[in-house]
C-alpha cells in the first residue's frame, strides 16, 4: 500500500507553480528587451556564446529539484509488512444532502459548505470505527462503502457537491433503507447511520423506514444545516446567478426542518443535532453516543510497518540543483559556434 507520511506537505507543490510563473514573466520580459537590440541571429553575433534555450533548460533543472523536495518533504511509504489485526468497531454510514436547498446561504457560506466541513471534522472524531459514505438528493447513492480509509471518507464528504446528483429533492427514507442494507446481514447491534441534512423532506416514508431500521438495529441520528428563518436558493442560469422561483414568480425560500429531524431521530432512537450549535461539540456528543454502541469484533489485514523513500527524492533534488549551479547560460566553449540545444 501506497501513502504519503505527512501528505499536507504536498501543499508545497504551490512553490513550484508560482515559480513557473515568475520564470514565464522573466522569459517574456527577457525576449522583449532583447528583441529590441535585434534578431536573435543578429544577438548570436553581438553576444558571445549566446544561447536561448540554455535559460530555459536551467529553469527545467530547478523545477524538477523543487518538485522532488516537496515529494520527499510529504515521503512517499510503501507498506512492507501486513499483519491481521484484531479490532472492536462500530459501522457508522454518514449521509450527506446534496440537494439543490443545501446551497443556501443563511448560514455562512452556505450549508452544503458548512456540512462538509462537519462531516470532515466527523470523519476524524469516529477514526477507530469503519465508515461508509451515502450522498442523497432525489435518490441515495452509496459513494463509499464501510472502510477503515479516513482519508478517502474525508476527500470524498470534501469534493461532494449538488451536480453530482441527477434528481433533486431529499429522499431520506432511500437512505435509510440503503444503509441498512450496505450492513453485513450479521450486524445487528453494532451500527449507526448520521444524517446530515436541511431537513427538506417530502417523503412521509421516512419515519416510518427510521423506525423499522431500528427494529433491525441501527440507530439513527440527524443533524440539521440552516436556520429556521431560511433564505433563497442560489441557481445559475445561462450563466447568470438568481435564485430559484416558484410558478407565480416568488423567490423559494428553503427554511430547516429542526421538527422532522427530531421526530426521525426519535423514530430511530437516535439524537437530533443542530449545526448551529459549537461542531465540535455536537461531535463530542455524538462520540458519546456511538461508544455506547455494543463494538463487534472485526478481523482486518493492515500494514503495520512502512518503508520511507524521501531519501531518493532529496537526494535527485541536490543532484539537480548542482547541476543547475554549474550548468553555464552560454554556448558550451568546446562546441564553439555549434548549438547542441537547437533541435
Amino acid at each position: 500500500m501506497f501513502r504519503f507520511e505527512n501528505i499536507e506537505h504536498l501543499y508545497g507543490l504551490v512553490t513550484v507553480l508560482i515559480v513557473l510563473l515568475a520564470f514565464l514573466m522573466y522569459m517574456r520580459y527577457r525576449s522583449n528587451a532583447l528583441q529590441q537590440l535585434g534578431t536573435w541571429t543578429s544577438l548570436e553575433k553581438i553576444i558571445p556564446g549566446f544561447s536561448k534555450r540554455k535559460p530555459i533548460l536551467k529553469f527545467v533543472f530547478l523545477a524538477v529539484a523543487l518538485l522532488c523536495i516537496c515529494i520527499g518533504w510529504a515521503n512517499p511509504q510503501w507498506g512492507s509488512k501486513k499483519e491481521k489485526v484484531q479490532a472492536k468497531a462500530v459501522d457508522v454510514f454518514i449521509a450527506l444532502d446534496i440537494s439543490n436547498s443545501m446551497l443556501c446561504e443563511d448560514v455562512r457560506p452556505s450549508r452544503l459548505v458548512q456540512a462538509q466541513k462537519f462531516g470532515e471534522e466527523l470523519v476524524e472524531g469516529l477514526r477507530g470505527e469503519r465508515i461508509g459514505l451515502i450522498l442523497f438528493a432525489g435518490n441515495a447513492y452509496l459513494q463509499m462503502p464501510l472502510t477503515n480509509d479516513y482519508a478517502a471518507a474525508a476527500m470524498f464528504m470534501r469534493t461532494a457537491n449538488t451536480g453530482m446528483a441527477p434528481t433533486q429533492g431529499t429522499a431520506i427514507s432511500e437512505v435509510i433503507d440503503m444503509a441498512n442494507k450496505s450492513f453485513s446481514e450479521d450486524n445487528k447491534h453494532h451500527k449507526a447511520l448520521v444524517i446530515i441534512t436541511d431537513g427538506e423532506n417530502h417523503d412521509e416514508s421516512a419515519l416510518i423506514q427510521a423506525e423499522n431500521a431500528k427494529e433491525d438495529g441501527l440507530l439513527t441520528f440527524t443533524v440539521g444545516v440552516g436556520t429556521a428563518e431560511g433564505g433563497p436558493i442560489p441557481i445559475s442560469f445561462n450563466g447568470r446567478n438568481s435564485f430559484k422561483q416558484d410558478r407565480s414568480g416568488q423567490r423559494v425560500i428553503s427554511k430547516m426542518n429542526p421538527e422532522m429531524l427530531t421526530e426521525l431521530a426519535l423514530k430511530g432512537n437516535g439524537t437530533y443535532f443542530n449545526l448551529q450549535e459549537n461542531s465540535q461539540k455536537v461531535i463530542d456528543e455524538l462520540r458519546k453516543r456511538i461508544d455506547k454502541i455494543e463494538k463487534r469484533d472485526i478481523e482486518q489485514r493492515s500494514f503495520t510497518e512502512y518503508n520511507s523513500y524521501f531519501q531518493y527524492f532529496i537526494g535527485l533534488a541536490i543532484l539537480l540543483l548542482l547541476v543547475d549551479i554549474f550548468f553555464s547560460y552560454q554556448k558550451n566553449q568546446w562546441a564553439k559556434d555549434k548549438d547542441i540545444f537547437n533541435v
